[in-house]
Order: C-alpha cells, then structure tokens, then sequence
C-alpha cells in the first residue's frame, strides 16, 4: 500500500494511471480507495479480463524467457523463429517457475479465494466493467484500450 501510495505521486501520474495486478484483496482495495480519495483522484474503471481456467492455463503455461534479454515469446501465440532460441539475441528460451501448470493452478486457487471477491467489490460501486479473455489477443487489447479510454 506505502509503495503504490509514493509511486502515484509521480509527475507521471498527475494525469492518470493504470495498477496491473493491485488491489489483489479488498482490504487492499478499501485501503487503495482511502489513498485515492485523500490524494483526490478519482477511480475511473475496474477491468476484468475474464478467461476459463484452461484458457490461462495455456496463456501462461505457452510463456517462454529468454535467459539474456528478458524478450517474451509464446509456443502458440508469438513463437521464436526456432524453437527454444531467442529471435532478438539468440540465447535460450525458458519457462519461468511460475509459469510450468502446477504453479499456474496454484496461482488461480489463491486468486479464487483472495481476488475474486473483488469483482463483487467494485461491481457493487459501478466500476466494473469485464472482458472477455478468449479469442484473438489483437481484439482483447484493443477492447482493453477502449474501457480505458472510455474510463
């Protein structure tokens, strides 16, 4: 709560900004709400990218590394030119630890219990607006950009 009270303070953020990830609980929400209102910026629209179990599974089970460069590809969705190397640099490609499926379902069975209920949080205060997270990802993040810019 402390870091993400400094970070919007930022000349960056005088006019708006985007939490990825955060609130995770409500008590973190009700907090992040109190800094809001003190600071006297307003919340403009809660995104809720909403995807089948299996769908994130295979998002986030298909992430490859690469151990130099840090670049991102996908075994489905953006493959490098040859399998396990990196396109940019050349080095090895690798899955992260929280990214294997045990992880990943380990993950969803945490945010079942202590994120969820955040949809309900913001639905109930008219902030919410869903997405659906299936299907081609262009057309998700060009949805994504106008509930944003929509706010």
């Amino acid at each position: 709560i402390g870091i993400i009270d400094k970070r919007i303070e930022g000349m960056d953020c005088k006019n708006g900004f985007i939490l990825d990830g955060f609130p995770r609980t409500v008590l973190q929400a009700e907090e992040l709400d109190r800094i809001l209102k003190n600071k006297g910026y307003p919340l403009n629209v809660v995104l809720s990218i909403d995807a089948s179990e299996e769908e994130i599974v295979k998002r986030l089970g298909g992430r490859r590394s690469c151990k130099e460069c840090g670049e991102v590809f996908h075994i489905d969705f953006n493959p490098s030119k040859k399998a396990g190397v990196c396109d940019k640099c050349g080095a090895e490609l690798f899955q992260r630890k929280d990214d294997n499926e045990k992880t990943v379902r380990e993950r969803l069975k945490v945010y079942n219990k202590q994120t969820s209920p955040l949809i309900s949080y913001y639905k109930d205060k008219g902030k919410l607006k869903s997405i659906k997270g299936e299907g081609d990802i262009k057309e998700i993040f060009l949805s994504l950009c106008e509930m944003v810019e929509k706010g």
